[in-house]
């Protein structure tokens, strides 16, 4: 299994510091929440996290109607996610579940975390029961990135770059992960492709984070067979 230092060394720093300094009385400032609400919706059955982190969205997950658990390779911030959900250390290109077994699976703010995130797909459209819904919700690959400028929010810079799939620690602040953990870029056709190239099926997009947007969504499916909003039951290991 890989190891995630990066992730492990700043734990603690990400749920008491990372996740504080973005909570101005808002607790929601890019709209994650309501991204999952209005893609994932209400259902029964398991939902699995992958790249949970300390596991700060399965609340609204059980809001919705389904049971979140999670996996995260990163030990150090499994230790925080215990308390919020069943969590499992795994690797997210080899789930630890059956072939059709999960009605719903969720990624946040993580593919840039993944570098064989293509991968990270096939498993996901593995793992899903027929109809199952995915909900990809993501740094936007447009506006966010080494090549992008955002220390003036209302006149984003994008420089030479974005064409460029790449990993780098180039951020435009010190004060979030980038600079911390790196990042992977990957262009918009090619992040799409790799949901096409996987067998799942985008049905709804959606923008948030301000004017110049932080954050791409999307809904996907796989292959039909299962009415949306109903599933199989939990997956099994």
């Amino acid at each position: 299994m890989a190891t995630t230092a990066a992730y492990d060394e700043i734990a603690d720093w990400y749920e008491h510091e990372f996740l504080g300094a973005t909570d101005t009385g808002h607790a929601d400032p890019l709209g994650l929440g309501d991204l999952i609400t209005e893609l994932l919706g209400e259902g029964t059955g398991t939902c699995l996290e992958i790249g949970c982190g300390t596991g700060v969205h399965a609340a609204r997950v059980r809001e919705l109607g389904r049971t979140p658990v999670g996996v995260d390779l990163s030990a150090g911030m499994l230790s925080h996610a215990r308390a919020r959900l069943p969590v499992a250390r795994a690797d997210a290109e080899r789930l630890p579940f059956r072939d059709g077994s999960l009605p719903a699976v969720l990624a946040v703010m993580v593919h840039t975390d993944m570098p064989g995130y293509p991968a990270v797909l096939r498993e996901v459209a593995r793992v899903l029961s027929p109809g199952g819904v995915f909900v990809h919700i993501g740094v936007h690959p447009c506006f966010c990135g080494g090549f992008a400028d955002r220390s003036d929010p209302e006149r984003v810079v994008v420089r030479p770059g974005y064409l460029d799939g790449h990993w780098t620690t180039d951020s435009w602040t010190d004060q979030g992960l980038r600079d911390k953990v790196g990042a992977t870029h990957r262009p918009l056709p090619e992040l799409l492709h790799a949901f096409l190239d996987a067998g799942l099926t985008p049905e709804r997009f959606a923008e948030s984070g301000g004017a110049t947007p932080l954050v791409l969504a999307t809904r996907a499916r796989s292959a039909s067979g299962t009415a949306p909003g109903t599933g199989t039951g939990p997956g099994r290991r």
